[in-house]
């Protein structure tokens, strides 16, 4: 009879994930950096007695807010190229809804992380147990059923007999560079704390190897045939040249062909940016260079992206009659998107092999000085936006320089949503692949701070600077308290504009007169940062606030730097457009103008087939 070990199903999870392993390149490691959690009813006595029991294999880090945590974990995953990540456990009821969010910006973003929501009892001996959501057209669904939607893989462990099945698909889930997203195991209550026998090979080490699949040889051919016939080619990096370590094979295609490379927010960092090929950021957010490459280019090599809206204009930028596409990505539906040519392959090892059956071909050296030129015109409006203002309050452009300025080449600049993620995907000079860390595939309002506990976590050795505006602080600000209690240092730059700058302009745009997004505050946010225990430093000129920004980068704790700003300076355009529509009939002349110029740029959008 084979022997076996008598464990809680929360005990068995426990162990079962200390002892998971990645291994990419040769190079080996745990896959698991811990657990964050927070504790109630439905998880307390589970997976909070065995992660206490435990011999430490999986650290345990307690958050302040649900949907903090998870954006946490997805910043500690993303630095770490998806090759490490944590769990997040909750109790039942408004702690596992809290993650609905997180787990959406994950999946949307393909970011791994493991959901272990508490449940309501599989027994239902006391049906209906505190915070159960009762359905009477099934007994079966919970408030974790949420979770389902914005899941790359969900399951509910009623039994002891199940977990063994659903543990090992939900590591095949998260590891995997193509399906990996939030994974989510909802463990009721009462299942949690029941006792089982495990054969041992559960708890074994196991590795999962993340494979570099390589272009299969007849599409690459056809790749290199399209590539080499192109006049005017034109490479955009996304985040799959980030994630798969690709930064030094496009550095080395880009100046042996002369493509010129533009970047996605994702992809931002690819290329440093004063490579000779680099065109900086494309899109609704982009540089005019880019933009202007990316309309008339004949042939797009997209490595590592999904084409968002905002990568394509809304599908107004490629508008080139005829323009091609060779998508070399992992995931087989980036690779077929706008019928083009699926080179599905990792991004490094498809790089590899394009080098390989492009040798000896590059642009023509016109191609090259003409993008040389744009790129050199759209640095010199980069120069002019970071000028002084004349002694008031700093512009936001001016504030982006002096935080790019301040920091060191390895550190890391961390934003979410609202105006900055634009402003420093046109602004920001990366110089590390690192070094520029986004949120924009779900823009979530609140990621900033929790996101930047997770990168300095993963990478303690780098400074990172989080950069929030005061709508986005108000949204979530919580995780500042675990920063400091945990002594993970991080500079926060408190952007104070009084209102949700971004969409104030975008309702000013379609004619809706920036409605709803202006305030006052009544309360002071540097005090409230110091009430979470944060140093805090205020700043009112540019002057100032570089002094402050120096002082808190040096520090050894947790600061924040609050600066007030002039909302009236703009970054330079970058001549793009986004799809948001307008109202068709209106009384209001703001918006029948804003109509008018709403289909001028509809006029332009095109099906890429």
């Amino acid at each position: 009879m084979t022997a076996t070990e008598r464990l809680t199903v929360g005990q068995a999870v426990v162990r079962f994930l200390a002892n998971q392993w990645t291994e990419r390149d040769g190079e080996r490691r745990r896959f698991f950096a811990g657990c964050f959690g927070i504790f109630g009813h439905g998880n307390v006595a589970g997976l909070g007695q065995a992660l206490l029991q435990q011999d430490g294999a999986l650290p345990f880090r307690a958050a302040r807010n649900e949907q903090a945590m998870v954006h946490a974990a997805v910043g500690y995953a993303r630095t770490h190229d998806r090759l490490r990540a944590y769990a997040c456990t909750t109790s039942i009821g408004p702690g596992a809804t809290n993650m609905v969010t997180g787990a959406a910006l994950a999946t949307i973003n393909r970011i791994p992380v493991l959901l272990l929501p508490g449940d309501v009892f599989a027994t239902r001996v006391a049906n209906p147990v505190l915070q159960e959501l009762e359905d009477a057209r099934s007994y079966d669904v919970s408030v974790n059923d949420c979770l389902r939607p914005v899941s790359k893989y969900w399951d509910r462990i009623n039994r002891p007999e199940q977990l063994p099945a659903a543990l090992l698909a939900a590591m095949r889930v998260l590891t995997d560079p193509a399906e990996t997203g939030a994974v989510t195991l909802a463990l009721p209550q009462d299942v949690q704390a029941e006792a089982h026998d495990w054969p041992p090979e559960l708890f074994a080490g196991r590795t999962w190897r993340i494979p570099r699949p390589v272009p299969e040889p007849a599409v690459l051919d056809e790749a290199a045939a399209l590539l080499r016939a192109a006049r005017r080619p034109l490479v955009v990096a996304g985040g799959g040249v980030v994630y798969s370590g690709a930064a030094a094979e496009l550095d080395a295609f880009a100046r042996e062909t002369g493509f010129p490379v533009a970047e996605t927010q994702a992809g931002k960092g690819s290329l440093p940016w004063d490579h000779p090929a680099s065109a900086g950021a494309i899109g609704a957010t982009g540089t005019s260079a880019a933009n202007a490459l990316a309309r008339e280019a004949d042939v797009v090599l997209g490595v590592g992206t999904r084409y968002s809206d905002f990568t394509t204009a809304s599908r107004t930028l490629f508008a080139r009659p005829g323009v091609r596409f060779v998508n070399l990505n992992v995931a087989g539906p980036d690779a077929a998107k706008h019928a083009g040519l699926p080179l599905t392959a990792d991004a490094r090892a498809g790089l590899a092999a394009l080098r390989g059956a492009l040798a000896g071909h590059t642009v023509d050296e016109s191609y090259r000085a003409e993008a040389a030129a744009l790129t050199a015109r759209w640095n010199a409006a980069v120069d002019r936006s970071r000028e002084p203002s004349g002694g008031g309050l700093p512009s936001q452009p001016e504030i982006i320089g002096i935080v790019n300025e301040t920091a060191g080449p390895r550190d890391v600049v961390v934003c979410a949503a609202g105006s900055m993620p634009g402003d420093l995907h046109r602004l920001w000079r990366t110089r590390d692949p690192k070094g520029y860390h986004v949120e924009y595939g779900y823009s979530c309002m609140g990621y900033e701070i929790a996101g930047g506990l997770g990168v300095k976590l993963a990478a303690p050795d780098r400074e990172v600077f989080v950069l929030v505006g005061d709508g986005s602080y108000l949204m979530m600000a919580q995780e500042l308290v675990t920063a400091v209690a945990d002594g993970v240092k991080l500079v926060v730059v408190l952007v104070q504009n009084h209102g949700f700058a971004s969409i104030g302009a975008l309702s000013e745009s379609v004619g809706a007169q920036g409605f709803g997004t202006r305030f006052r505050l009544p309360g002071d946010l540097a005090a409230n940062a110091a009430s979470l225990g944060a140093d805090v430093l205020r700043a009112t000129t540019a002057a100032g606030f570089r002094a402050a920004l120096a002082k808190a980068r040096d520090a050894s704790r947790t600061t924040v730097v609050h600066v007030e700003t002039d909302t009236s300076v703009a970054v330079p355009d970058g001549g793009a457009w986004w799809d948001v529509p307008v109202a068709e009939v209106s009384t209001l002349d703001s918006t029948v103008r804003a109509r008018a110029a709403y289909e001028e740029g509809k006029a332009g959008q095109r099906p890429l087939v």
